[in-house]
Order: structure tokens, then C-alpha cells, then sequence
């Protein structure tokens, strides 16, 4: 099948996030021709070209959203009814965002009327695109900002917007502008085709829509499904509504720009899961955050990010289980790890067990897989900058093109000069936006001085040389050349993490066979299972009692380091993650297919245009939420599931449980006081509330 790849500011750029994932995934899917839409994020971003492309790969269509007004970029000025109408649609759109806040507003409005006004709007502005061209002038236009001060202004508005001023009124509207471009690119051709391009069409020619995080990501998609059909899974490894929220909090804006952004984008999240045929979050704290925001949970389904697990085999499967007195954390050093709590902790560890020692090795984002930026990090070592060469197959010697003089994405066919790093394990979204450079080496130096200020330099005798158990090192140098060898150097690993999406570094460690001690944020307990020991966080005695009782119990950690690489080959592996997603292409596909007449050049049906699948009726394989029956049809309730007619549909509730989800944890949990004690916990993780886990004294 032909599968339309949703991208913002990653793949198929070497840098930024998703891009590793995404190319496992075209990859893996070899079957399937992939037509990538990529929205980039910076001129550095685009400067640096892309990685090189497997042959599936038939076309990239690209589009920035970075470009400021006075590049020309946002196409001619709109006719007179036209802007009539474009008042009338933005007028609802912005009244629906500044109302979204529920019982803050003042109360009695209704929460549902608004997101469908909002949805009205936007899909009206789209449709008003398509006929008139790129909206970019009207949207910066004085009678924007106009309009958006009236809604600021009127009864029922967020109470942080009735304080925005002229240039948060400027500064919103600005912003509003570029996470709104998507409405005026030339992507939603139809299966016609455009421009003489190999393969014709653009997303309206595709049988799926494949957004790889949400937000303007997912816009296309939603415009894709709106115009022709298409049906669109939705992939969010983290959360982007939340890494939204956590970037306007670092960015120098005022409280009602923040505010009305938040609303923003908590309006699109909520119209793009509403739409969306399936949701993939990689782990229940992403999908707990989807619950919250408004997506139904039957169509939630779990699929957590693939590693790579051959380059921890060696170190896994190795008989030594590495120094028995060492513990070692692997990370990037920010303040969301929290290694001051950590180093406090080892002073208590010290006390019981003088001859341990920590090892701290820090890592940058793309080695570790941690502390993800939203906004993208820099080239990988070793991939090429150099300017795009060569063309993609079936698209002759077309060259690379970003964004022409009207803003519309064109069709490019570059590569750099470089490849796939395949040692890279940067899956994005799943970590934690991370601090910025200054700020790191700032903690990193405040760490090491409270190091040095907690354990002097010390010697076994009075002519041996003085040293201090806690050695600061970075990934790549001779004590820790790669990964593997940093786990495999000590008998535990530890994450002390107060901040944390999915876990990169706790999933690495499993597959290296070692026990862990973690503290309980993020996918911390849906990761490890009952293979590790879990703490509170900012606790440094809980952590230092759990750490003591592994280092005084070598089989315990043998047992524990076991099942935990089993239990990693077992869900976290690139092949389970392919294939989690070739079945599901394949479900979506078999219930929702794209109804279109395809045509030769002659004119002539052309024999064999749809994919197998959309012939062959069939169940989603999660059972019944609610009383409309099948999960699928709790979004779509005209929709009848094969084999069973209406009248033997009972209508009952049933809880769903579809793959991973369906599992249920076994969380080693240990409080302050418990002395490292072993207790088995169950916990159904899809059904756990925002802040779970929390641990037991």
C-alpha cells in the first residue's frame, strides 16, 4: 500500500527528532511505497540535508515552519469576498480557542460546541486554501489581530487572555500563523496527480496517513481525511501537546501568549485524536496524557519504541557480571535527572558499604536516547552536512527543492552526503525536553564540586594514591567507549530521574542484564516490570537503602539483571515495533479503505489499485468499549463490524485490553525505611491515573 509519512522537524533531516525511528520503520516495511511530508523547523535544519533513503522511499515533500513575514513566503493578498469569509472563520476559530477554559471562563459554556466550532473553523480555513491560495497575509493581517482582540475581549474568555495586550495580540498571532501554514500547502492533491511527478497524487492519493508525533504534524493528516478519506494513525512517543506546554514555559513569553497557545494547541490535540482511526502512544504515560486530552480510549494502542538489541548481546550474555561494588548512572547531565539526589544517596551508600563506587557517565542526547529536544538537536557524528545530491527513484533528476517564492512544500529528491549512523539509538519524543548546553555544564559543575565537597579524595595507605568514589565520565572515552561497555562496567544500574518520558537508559541497561534501581516518574514502572527495584523520587535514603540491598545480594542482582534482559528482548526490540505496525496498517487499512476511482493514462481503470486489504471485512482485534460496539465503530457509529448484525450487538461495556496494554505489571517497589525489601506489585498501567506509581513507605 502507499503510505503518507508525517513529519515535523526530523526525518527525513539528519537532524531533529523521529528520524532514526522513522527510518527503522520505512525500512522495516519494505513492502509498503512511503510518500514522506516533512515540515522543518530551521534553516540550520535544512542546511544539513537529509540521511539517505531506502528505495521505497518514492517522494519527499517538504514545507518550512520557521520562515518569518517578510520573505515573501505567504503568497499574494486575498480577494474581497474571500477575506469576508476568512473574517467570519477566524472570528470562530480564535473564539473557540480563547474559550477553552472550561469552568475558568465564567461557566456555561459548553465544552463540546466549542471543540466543534473550532473544528468547523479550521477545516473552513482549509477549504478556503484550497480555492484562494496561502493564507499567510491574512493571517498576520491587522484584521487578524483585530479579531483576535475582540474574542480576547469578549464574555467568556480565558481570563489570562483578557490581559493580552498589542503585542501578545502580535506575538500569538504570529505564531498562530506558522502552526496554521500546513492549510495552505499544495499536498492535498488527488489521485490526478501534480507537477508530472512519478506516482501522481499527493495525500490524497495515499491509503494511510502516518503522523509521527501530533500538533502541526498531524494537521496535514486531518486535512488528508477531511478531503478525501483517508484514514490516519497518529504515533506520539511523547507527547507533543506536553512538550508544548513545557517549551512555552522555558520561552521568553508573556502569560497570555502562553495561555492562548496552550489552548491552542489543546484544540488541535483533542480535533486530531477525535479523527484519528488509531492512536499509538509508546507508553501508558503518554496514552494516560492522551486519555486526559480527550482521546478515545478504544482507539489507544500501545506500541512501544524498538532498540536496537544486538549492541548490548555481548555484555547481556557475558558470564561476569561486571565490578560487584559499582553502580553506574548513563545519561545526559541536566537537572531533570536529578544527580544531586543522587550523589546524597551514595553518601548514605558509602556509610554501609565503604568500598562502593559511582560511576557517572554522560552522554549527549543522540547517544543516550535521552533528554529529547522538542525543537530538534544537531547533525549525528558522522552525517554528512553537505548539500543534497542525487535523485530519488522515480523522480528522474529532479533536485532538491525546500519552499518555493509562493510557500507551498515542492518536491525534492535529495540525500546528503551522508547515511544512518547505525549505532545511534536516538528515538525521539521519548525523552524530556532537554536543557540547553550552558545549563548542562553549569549542573555538571555544580556536581562535581558537591562530589568533590562530599568524598575527598581518598587512599587505602599512607603510600598509595588518593582517590574519589565518584568518577564523572563521558561516553566515548577509554573507560567507557560505547554503551554497552558503560552499563557493563558495574554490577547495578541507577536512574534517579525526577522528570522522565520513556526510560532509554533503564530499557539499555535490561538489555544488558542488569538490576536496576530507578525512582517512580515517567514509564519508569511499565518498563521495568517486576525486574527492578523502584523508589520515590527526590528520596535520596529510599535510594540508597535499594542500591545497598543489591550491592549485599549478588544472586538477587543475578536474577533480577535476567529477567530484566528477557523481559526487554520480550517488548522493547525493533522488530516487535515493526511489526506491531505492519498489523496495524494493515487493521486500519482492511476497515477503512479509500474509496477512489484510479485511472491510466488512457483514462482506463487501472486493475489492482487497492491493497488486498481493503477488500477483506474483518474485526479490530481490541473488544467492545461501549454501546456502540466495536471499538471501531466508537468512533465511527454508522459502521457495522462483519459478521455481526445490529440486532445481536448487546451493547456491552467491556474494558479494552489490546496488546501490550493488556498485560499486566509486576512493579518492585521499595519506600524509605523498607530496607531494600522485595514486594510485587500489580498494576494495570492503561488504566492508571496521571501521577500513579507513587512509592510505598
Amino acid at each position: 500500500m502507499r503510505i503518507g509519512l508525517l513529519t515535523e522537524g526530523g526525518y527525513p533531516y539528519v537532524s531533529g527528532e523521529a528520524r532514526l525511528w522513522c527510518d527503522r520503520l520505512v525500512r522495516g516495511l519494505e513492502q509498503h511505497e512511503f510518500d514522506i511530508y516533512a515540515l522543518s523547523r530551521s534553516q540550520e535544519q535544512e542546511d544539513a540535508g537529509w540521511i539517505e533513503l531506502p528505495p521505497q522511499v518514492s517522494r519527499v515533500r517538504t514545507a518550512p515552519l520557521w520562515t518569518g513575514a517578510e520573505d515573501g513566503t505567504h503568497g499574494p493578498a486575498i480577494g474581497r469576498r474571500a477575506r469576508r469569509r476568512f473574517a467570519a472563520l477566524y472570528g470562530e476559530l480564535v473564539t473557540a480557542i480563547v474559550r477553552s477554559g472550561g469552568a475558568e471562563t465564567g461557566g456555561g459554556i459548553d465544552s463540546a460546541t466549542e471543540a466543534d466550532r473550532f473544528a468547523t473553523a479550521l477545516y473552513g480555513l482549509a477549504e478556503l486554501a484550497r480555492a484562494e491560495g496561502v493564507l499567510g497575509l491574512a493571517l498576520r493581517s491587522e484584521a487578524a489581530v483585530r479579531i483576535l482582540e475582540r474574542a480576547c475581549r469578549a464574555p467568556g474568555a480565558l481570563r489570562a487572555a483578557r490581559a493580552a495586550r498589542v503585542p501578545d495580540l502580535l506575538a500569538f498571532t504570529g505564531h498562530l500563523e506558522r502552526a496554521l501554514r500546513p492549510l495552505s500547502l499544495d499536498w492535498y492533491d488527488d489521485a490526478s496527480g501534480s507537477a508530472g511527478l512519478t506516482g501522481g497524487g499527493g495525500l490524497g492519493a495515499v491509503d494511510l496517513c502516518h503522523a509521527a508525533s501530533g500538533g502541526s504534524a498531524a494537521l496535514p493528516g486531518l486535512l488528508a481525511k477531511r478531503f478525501f478519506g483517508v484514514p490516519l494513525l497518529v504515533t506520539e512517543y511523547g507527547v507533543q501537546l506536553r512538550a508544548r506546554y513545557i517549551a512555552a514555559g522555558d520561552a521568553e513569553l508573556s502569560a497570555p501568549v502562553r495561555a492562548l497557545l496552550a489552548a491552542f494547541h489543546g484544540r488541535l490535540a483533542a480535533e486530531v485524536y477525535r479523527e484519528a482511526a488509531l492512536i499509538t502512544p509508546g507508553n501508558a504515560h503518554a496514552r494516560r496524557w492522551q486519555e486526559r486530552c480527550g482521546a478515545d480510549r478504544a482507539k489507544l494502542r500501545t506500541v512501544h519504541p524498538g532498540m536496537e538489541a544486538s549492541r548490548f548481546a555481548e555484555v547481556g550474555e557475558r558470564e561476569e557480571p561486571g565490578e560487584p561494588d559499582t553502580l553506574v548512572w548513563v545519561g545526559r547531565v541536566e537537572p531533570s535527572k536529578d544527580l544531586i539526589n543522587l550523589l546524597h544517596a551514595f553518601a548514605e551508600i558509602r556509610k554501609e558499604e565503604p568500598k562502593a563506587r559511582l560511576r557517572i557517565v554522560g552522554a549527549v542526547p543522540a547517544a543516550c536516547g535521552t533528554g529529547t529536544n522538542p525543537g530538534g538537536v544537531g547533525p549525528a557524528p558522522g552525517q554528512g552536512t553537505g548539500p543534497r545530491a542525487g535523485a530519488l527513484a522515480g523522480q528522474g533528476g529532479a533536485t532538491a527543492a525546500a519552499t518555493g517564492p509562493t510557500g507551498r512544500g515542492s518536491a525534492a529528491g535529495g540525500v546528503p552526503d551522508g547515511s544512518v549512523d547505525a549505532g545511534v539509538n536516538a528515538v525521539a519524543g521519548v525523552g524530556q525536553p532537554g536543557a540547553s548546553e550552558a545549563e548542562a555544564e553549569t549542573y555538571l559543575g555544580h556536581c562535581k564540586a558537591l562530589a568533590a565537597q562530599l568524598f575527598p579524595d581518598e587512599a587505602d595507605g599512607l603510600h598509595s594514591v588518593g582517590e574519589n568514589p565518584v568518577s564523572f565520565e563521558e561516553l566515548g572515552g577509554p573507560e567507557a567507549p560505547d554503551l554497552a561497555d558503560a552499563y557493563g562496567s558495574g554490577s547495578v544500574v541507577v536512574l534517579s530521574s525526577v522528570v522522565e518520558g520513556f526510560p532509554i537508559s533503564l530499557a539499555e541497561a535490561m538489555f544488558c542484564g542488569r538490576a536496576t534501581v530507578s525512582t517512580d516518574v515517567g514509564a519508569v514502572v511499565e518498563v521495568i516490570g517486576g525486574t527492578g527495584l523502584v523508589v520515590p523520587p527526590r528520596n535520596p535514603r529510599a535510594l540508597a537503602e535499594a542500591c545497598v540491598a543489591l550491592l549485599r545480594d549478588p544472586e538477587r542482582r543475578e536474577r533480577l539483571g535476567a529477567a530484566a534482559r528477557a523481559r526487554a528482548l520480550e517488548l522493547f526490540t525493533v522488530e516487535q515495533n515493526i511489526a506491531a505496525f505492519r498489523s496495524i496498517y494493515l487493521e486500519i487499512v482492511s476497515h477503512c479503505p479509500v474509496r477512489r476511482e484510479a485511472l491510466d493514462d488512457s483514462g482506463e481503470p487501472l486493475p489492482f489499485a487497492h491493497p488486498p486489504e481493503a477488500h477483506v471485512p474483518g474485526r479490530w482485534t481490541a473488544p467492545a468499549v461501549d454501546g456502540a460496539g466495536g471499538a471501531w465503530r466508537a468512533g465511527h457509529p454508522d459502521a457495522v463490524v462483519s459478521g455481526v448484525p445490529r440486532w445481536a450487538d448487546t451493547g456491552a461495556a467491556t474494558e479494552l485490553s489490546a496488546g501490550a496494554d493488556s498485560r499486566l505489571a509486576l512493579g518492585t517497589r521499595t519506600g524509605g525505611g523498607s530496607g531494600g525489601g522485595e514486594r510485587e506489585q500489580r498494576e494495570q498501567l492503561a488504566g492508571a491515573t496521571p501521577g500513579c506509581g507513587e512509592g510505598e513507605a
